[in-house]
Order: C-alpha cells, then structure tokens, then sequence
C-alpha cells in the first residue's frame, strides 16, 4: 500500500474552512464568507464579524460592490461626498443601498444600527476611535454576521487593503478621456503575508 500526499489547491482557503468548523463545534458563531468582487477574490475573503481598513473611497466601494452584487443590502455612513453614479459604476446597486452622510457625533449608534439590518457596512469616522467604541461594534458585527469596512483608523482590522501603485488609462498625448484605473493592491494583516493583485478598479 502506498501513501501519497494530499493535493490542495488553496491551503489558506482548507484552513479557513477548518477554523470554521472548530469555532461551530466549540458554540461559537460561524463566520460565512461575504462575496467578493471576483478582481479581489484572490486578495481577501470578507467573513461576517470582521473589520476591514482601506485607504480610499473607491476601494471602500469595491469591497461592498460583490455583496451588493449577490443581493445583499449595504450601507455608507460618514460620506457625506457620496458619489451615486460611482457607486453604480463600481457595481453598488443604489435600490439596495442605505446612506447616512453625516452622523455626526452619533456616528456609533448609527453605525451598529447599520450593522442590525445590513450585511456590509461601509464607515468613514469623524476622527480616532477609542478601543471601547471599537470592541461594542465588533461585538455586534459578530451577532448580527456583519462585515464592517472602515476608511480611516480602526483600533484591529483583520486586513487593511490599500494601493501601492495606480496608473490611469485613456489620456494620450494631452488629449482623451479617463477609462481606466489600474492599480496593485496589497492587504496585510491578519498575521499572513502581504497578498498583492493587479486590478482593474
């Protein structure tokens, strides 16, 4: 009899699946995967409970635009810079989406109100969040199977995706129209290895 290893296309992805079961089996609440843009699908996994960081408002879009997509509703609090029509070209479905620009100094509470009804939230917030504010909202995100993306400062992000190169395509010599934007993404944290991709936002 002989034994041959094992072939395993995705290691990362067998060792989410298992930390899946384990927390099921020890009573804990099951982190789903949200969907994903399938540009950043080889980026990050969203999975409910979890908090994001990006360092721009087109990526804050980008990471709610694959739950969006599969038909799940998502939300913008603390953009008071909403862009609808670029919303809609990132792939945002507007008829399922919930806006609240400026919260304000309530911007906590609306936010976990956000997180009740909504399966990705997206937040920008007003200035430094305390380590309490945080963990009252990470709480909740685990309850409700939320995903919470954040541009700005977060106190723990399970990985924060940002842009280390981007270049834009469709102006010639002096003359055109901006078509393209291409960048290389990276996301780190979570204690892995920087991931890169090149897309195309």
């Amino acid at each position: 009899m002989s034994v041959r290893p094992l072939e395993i296309d995705d290691p990362r992805a067998v060792v989410d699946r298992l930390r899946g079961r384990i927390a099921a089996l020890e009573g804990g609440p099951t982190r789903l995967l949200v969907p994903v843009l399938p540009a950043l699908a080889g980026l990050v996994q969203l999975r409910t409970g979890g908090v994001y960081g990006v360092d721009s408002a087109s990526l804050g879009m980008a990471l709610a635009a694959g739950a969006s997509q599969a038909g799940e509703w998502v939300g913008f609090a603390g953009w008071d810079d909403f862009g609808a029509e670029a919303a809609q070209q990132r792939g945002i479905v507007l008829g399922r989406t919930v806006l609240v620009p400026t919260p304000g100094e309530h911007w906590l509470e609306v936010t976990a109100a956000l997180v009740d009804v909504l399966k990705v939230v997206v937040l920008r917030p007003p200035g430094g969040v305390d380590a309490k504010s945080a963990s009252l909202l990470e709480a909740r995100l685990r309850a409700r199977s939320a995903v919470l993306v954040v541009q700005g400062e977060w106190p723990r992000c399970e990985a924060r995706i940002s842009a280390e190169q981007v270049t834009w395509d469709g102006i010639g010599h002096g003359r055109g129209r901006l078509r393209e934007r291409r960048a290389t993404l990276v996301a780190s944290g979570g204690g892995r290895m920087p991931v890169r991709a090149d897309v195309v936002l």
